[in-house]
C-alpha cells in the first residue's frame, strides 16, 4: 500500500508534477533533474521587451545548449550585437525583422513569423526587432550550455567604452559626432517601427549572404505518423545551421513519441503546447518519470533511452534540439523489427509472431 502525503505540501506544484510523488513502479534509482521551467527563471524587463534564460548555471544537466525566451514589443529592438556561440531561434508568436552582416560584408535582412527559424553562426553581428501589430516572442538556443544571453558583445557597450577621439579617427568624422551616444548598454529598447522590408533590403548595394539565415520549419512537409507528425531542420535542409539540429514534434491526444534514443548528441527540449510525461532510462536499472507543461525545458543525455506521452486532451507540441549538424535517432521498435526474430525472442520471451508483426521502419509517434 502506498502511503499518503499528510504533511506540509505545495499543492499547485504537486498537481503539475504527479509523477514526482507517485512515479510508475518501473522508475528506479537516482537520476539528476532533467526539467526546468522558464517560469522559474529571472525575467529581465526592459523598455521594449523582456528576456529570461535557462543555462547550465540553473540547470546543471544541460551541458550542450543554453536557452532564452524573449519578447519584443512592436518596434522593440534587441540591439545590434554578436556572441561567441552560434544562435538558433524558433518564432513562437508574432513577427520580427532580423538583420545580419557576415565577415565578407554581405548583408541579410528578412522578416520572420511564427514557425520560422533563424541561425546566426558564431561571431556574426545581428539584430532583432518586433513588428506590428503586437511584436513577437521567440526561443533562442545557443550551442554552449554555459553561455549567458546577458553577456553578449553589444554595439552600445563597445562604443561607450572607446575614447571618442578613437571613434572619430575610425569613422573619419569629428569627435563631437559621438557626444550623444549612450553611456550604457541598451540591450532591449523601444525603437521606431521599421519601414517596408524591401526598402531595408535595398538601402545598400552590398551583396546578400550566399546561405540564408532564415528557414520556415512549419512550411516543410512533415513526416506523418499514426499518432502525430515530426518536422526536422538540420544542415541537410537548412545548410547554414551547422551546430544546431532540431525536430518539431506533434503528438495527438493519447499518443506517444516512441521509445528511442539519440546516438549523436544530448537532447534539449522546449515544450510549446499541451501536457506530457517523459521517462528517461539511463542504464544500470535507473529510470525516472517527469511531467511537463508548456514553457518547460527538458534534457536527455546522449544515448539515454526515453519516450514522451501526451497526457492532455489537446495536441502536444515540443522541440527537440541537438548540438549537432544533423538529426539522428534510433528506434527501439525499428531495432527489434530488423534483428533476427529468434534472437530477440530469446532475450525478451516474446512470441515470434508478435515480432514478425512489428513495422520494419520507425514509428516516430505512436497513436493512443
Amino acid at each position: 500500500m502506498r502511503a499518503s502525503n499528510s504533511g506540509p505540501k505545495n499543492l499547485p506544484l504537486q498537481g503539475r508534477s504527479p509523477s514526482a510523488f507517485a512515479p510508475p513502479k518501473t522508475d528506479h534509482g537516482d537520476l539528476p533533474g532533467f526539467k526546468y521551467p522558464f517560469a522559474a527563471a529571472h525575467n529581465r524587463q526592459e523598455d521594449g521587451g523582456w528576456a529570461r534564460q535557462v543555462t547550465q548555471k540553473d540547470f546543471p544537466i544541460a551541458e550542450s545548449i543554453a536557452g532564452v525566451n524573449m519578447r519584443l514589443t512592436a518596434g522593440g529592438i534587441r540591439e545590434l550585437h554578436w556572441h561567441l556561440p552560434a544562435e538558433w531561434s524558433y518564432m513562437l508568436y508574432g513577427a520580427a525583422r532580423i538583420t545580419a552582416v557576415d565577415q565578407d560584408g554581405r548583408k541579410f535582412v528578412a522578416d520572420v513569423k511564427e514557425g520560422d527559424l533563424w541561425y546566426f553562426p558564431s561571431g556574426i553581428p545581428h539584430s532583432i526587432q518586433g513588428l506590428g501589430p503586437d511584436g513577437c516572442e521567440f526561443l533562442l538556443a545557443f550551442d554552449d550550455g554555459q553561455f549567458s544571453e546577458f553577456d553578449t558583445f553589444l554595439i552600445t557597450d563597445w562604443m561607450a567604452h572607446t575614447p571618442k577621439d578613437v571613434l572619430a579617427k575610425n569613422f573619419g568624422v569629428m569627435t563631437r559626432t559621438f557626444d550623444a551616444i549612450p553611456k550604457n548598454e541598451l540591450y532591449i529598447f523601444q525603437g521606431r517601427m521599421p519601414g517596408p522590408l524591401a526598402a531595408d533590403q535595398l538601402q545598400t548595394d552590398a551583396r546578400t549572404v550566399p546561405q540564408p539565415f532564415k528557414f520556415s520549419l512549419t512550411a516543410q512537409p512533415p513526416k506523418q505518423a499514426r499518432g502525430g507528425t515530426v518536422r526536422i531542420a538540420d544542415s541537410r535542409n537548412f545548410p547554414i545551421s551547422s551546430t544546431i539540429a532540431a525536430a518539431l514534434v506533434e503528438v495527438e491526444a493519447g499518443g506517444m513519441r516512441e521509445l528511442h534514443w539519440h546516438p549523436n548528441a544530448d537532447e534539449w527540449q522546449y515544450w510549446i503546447a499541451g501536457k506530457g510525461r517523459m521517462t528517461v532510462f539511463a542504464g544500470g536499472a535507473r529510470a525516472r518519470t517527469v511531467d511537463f507543461d508548456a514553457g518547460d525545458v527538458g534534457y536527455v543525455p546522449r544515448a539515454f533511452g526515453h519516450y514522451v506521452e501526451n497526457t492532455g486532451d489537446t495536441t502536444l507540441r515540443f522541440l527537440e534540439l541537438f548540438n549537432s549538424s544533423y538529426y539522428a535517432d534510433v528506434s527501439l521498435a525499428d531495432w527489434m523489427a530488423n534483428t533476427p526474430r529468434e534472437l530477440v525472442a530469446d532475450h525478451l520471451r516474446l512470441d515470434e509472431k508478435i515480432l514478425a508483426s512489428l513495422p520494419q521502419r520507425k514509428v516516430l509517434v505512436a497513436p493512443g
